[in-house]
């Protein structure tokens, strides 16, 4: 059965009904809100053909419709229109960024806050990946006679300390040299491709510093490599505790217990795609999304991808608004990082 104009019309009065009003739509409805020249009657027919094709549900006897996930799919994809961030907006949030200046997990959690009050609905953002990032300076710093502080710098502005224990004592210019050796040798790297260097591959002259080298380069990727610690934020769960598919005790419950899951919210922002992706009810792969949609995409620093943001809300969110903020949140954190953390 195909989908003619008049159907694709009283799904979209469906659609975006519901997503205001949370109530089950009725054809007397449509027919005095949107299709004013077409008959409850002949509504009716189109909406049970609808509900044939699996592109809206009726939650209860004698009630009107509401969209299945089949439905709101059709109308991200082919419906709805694209709204555009006004220049207001877009200057707040470049604003908001900018009077957040500082350390790279403050304008990270700032951005949480400032995404979920936008779009009222919950968000989620992962910090900077410690493996999608730059080497830009290591310093070795003698702490007691066999024990040596790496710290390691990165072009997102991370700061991961190593304490490595050498074999013997090195004096303070050897491992000056050392470091200025290493700096050569490792700046501009990407960290995730640091593991792959091997004794060999390092340039400059190292002349008499190779067993100390050999003692601690396998010990600074270990940092770089095991240490990659993403941390998580999440904010406005209000927002969804205040909409009515929440009402239910157990459902809010089981929601805010979803944005405790560390480890499930950080594989979410993994999976999120280099533009903006959307997963409505059941396209979600962990089941305690299942009820929710997801609107996914990533934020980079120098063109290169090292973290994700997101909104969570329920499936009648508004998608064409929250895409939106999404979309412009991502651009203006990419700008604002390449441009305070430029090498």
């Amino acid at each position: 059965m195909n989908l003619g104009d008049r159907k694709r019309l009283i799904l979209q009065a469906i659609i975006e009904d519901y997503i205001n009003t949370a109530e089950p739509v009725g054809s007397r409805t449509i027919s005095k809100k949107y299709l004013t020249n077409t008959s409850p009657a002949t509504i009716r027919n189109e909406m049970a053909d609808l509900e044939e094709m699996g592109y809206i549900e009726q939650p209860h006897t004698s009630a009107g419709r509401i969209p299945s996930d089949k439905g709101y799919r059709l109308y991200v994809d082919k419906m709805m229109e694209q709204q555009a961030i006004n220049k207001s907006q877009n200057d707040m949030i470049k604003k908001q960024f900018t009077d957040t200046l500082g350390e790279i997990d403050r304008l990270i959690k700032h951005a949480s806050k400032l995404l979920s009050q936008m779009t009222q609905y919950s968000s989620i953002i992962s910090t900077p990946q410690v493996k999608k990032t730059f080497l830009k300076h290591v310093q070795l710093i003698k702490i007691n006679p066999a024990t040596v502080l790496a710290i390691i710098i990165t072009d997102a502005g991370i700061v991961k300390n190593s304490v490595l224990r050498l074999l013997g004592d090195v004096p303070n210019d050897t491992l000056e040299k050392i470091s200025n050796i290493l700096n050569e040798s490792l700046y501009g790297m990407c960290v995730e491709d640091i593991a792959s260097i091997v004794m060999q591959d390092i340039p400059g002259s190292y002349a008499g510093y190779k067993e100390i080298v050999e003692q601690i380069l396998p010990e600074l990727l270990q940092t770089l490599i095991y240490s990659d610690t993403v941390e998580i934020y999440h904010d406005g769960a209000v927002n969804i505790l205040n909409l009515p598919e929440f009402n239910d005790i157990s459902k809010a419950r089981s929601f805010l217990n979803t944005l405790e899951e560390k480890d499930l919210l950080f594989n979410v922002l993994k999976d999120s795609q280099e533009n903006i992706n959307v997963s409505i009810g059941s396209e979600n792969k962990y089941e305690q999304l299942q009820n929710c949609s997801l609107i996914t995409a990533t934020y980079k620093l120098n063109g290169k991808t090292i973290g994700s943001i997101g909104v969570i809300g329920p499936t009648r969110m508004e998608y064409s608004k929250v895409i939106s903020v999404v979309d412009c949140m991502t651009n203006n954190l990419s700008e604002i990082l390449t441009k305070i953390l430029k090498v």
